[in-house]
């Protein structure tokens, strides 16, 4: 079986906005709609497991808004943190299989990248997107800062996936602040992380500055 943990529990603050960020109309439709869309279009069987504030989720005009049969998602309460929404998504699978779990203000996903996901998971247990770091980095302490080399390091995105036994697993751990995503809670069971390329598009929208590049993007040719 195939799922997409959809993580959309936030209310976004950094976009300065009475509505939260994944309600945010892009193209006439919320963003949160357009994320949903790309798993449906790429993956005809996928199982959405949407995870959302709990004050939305008795909220029809919102609830219709996000899909044109929202029958077929799955809606589950968010949490106090992204490692407690994710947990109770991933709560809601009872079956084997791979999961996808993805930022809901994510919605320029590609075919392309959700099969190399899905094969890499399927091979190696896990599959983290990841981009190239183009700006230079400096290291800050307290009273100074120094070079950092950005070679070593990447800016990671989502969806990433896994082989679902081994996710939920991971997530009967006590919570740490050092679980900033789902890869960093694997990888304290143990687990070797497997970095995949990623997508320049696949930007996560969390100020008005992203929304308006996102409104260039949705308007080009359409992502493979």
């Amino acid at each position: 079986m195939k799922y997409a943990v959809i993580v959309a529990g936030g209310v976004g603050t950094r976009m300065k906005s009475s509505v939260p960020k994944q309600f945010l109309l892009l193209n006439e439709k919320p963003i949160l709609y357009h994320t949903i869309q790309a798993f449906q279009s790429a993956i005809a069987d996928i199982k959405i497991i949407l995870v959302l504030p709990e004050e939305y989720l008795s909220q029809q005009y919102y609830l219709h808004s996000l899909s044109d049969n929202i029958n077929d998602i799955q809606v589950v309460s968010g949490g106090n943190t992204r490692f407690q929404s994710v947990k109770n998504g991933l709560n809601a699978i009872q079956t084997d299989g791979i999961v996808f779990i993805h930022d809901g203000v994510r919605p320029f996903i590609s075919q392309s990248l959700l099969e190399n996901c899905y094969q890499t998971a399927l091979e190696k247990g896990n599959a983290v997107p990841c981009v190239l770091i183009k700006d230079s980095l400096r290291k800050v302490f307290t009273a100074n800062n120094e070079y950092a080399n950005r070679e070593e390091f990447r800016a990671i995105q989502t969806p990433q996936t896994f082989q679902i036994a081994q996710i939920k697993n991971a997530f009967e751990q006590p919570y740490q602040t050092s679980f900033t995503d789902e890869a960093s809670v694997l990888e304290n069971m143990g687990v070797e992380i497997n970095l995949i390329d990623g997508m320049d598009e696949n930007i996560k929208i969390t100020n008005p500055f992203d929304l308006k590049i996102a409104e260039i993007i949705i308007n080009q040719s359409p992502i493979i």
